[in-house]
């Protein structure tokens, strides 16, 4: 027996509770990144990224490879105009 079928299948809202910092602490790191991505890709005016970094949700991970692997940004640039 797995222990999703241990828990009838749902979660209860006391188990809930133990994931809720946990699921703050990822709203935080995704707002972060997709925040800090969509400025450059505005900025840099490349409608195409801004529209897809929008519209998929990676917890950050395509935001991140954008800043890092595409725009070949310096994690001391990230903040400088």
């Amino acid at each position: 027996m797995n222990r999703f079928s241990e828990w009838g299948g749902r979660m209860s809202p006391e188990r809930l509770h133990d994931f809720l910092p946990f699921i703050i602490l990822l709203v935080i790191w995704s707002l972060f990144w997709k925040g800090l991505a969509l400025w450059h890709a505005g900025r840099r005016g490349q409608p195409w990224w801004f529209v897809i970094l929008l519209v998929v949700n990676t917890v950050g991970i395509l935001e991140i490879v954008y800043l890092f692997a595409i725009l070949k940004i310096k994690f001391s640039k990230l903040f400088k105009k």
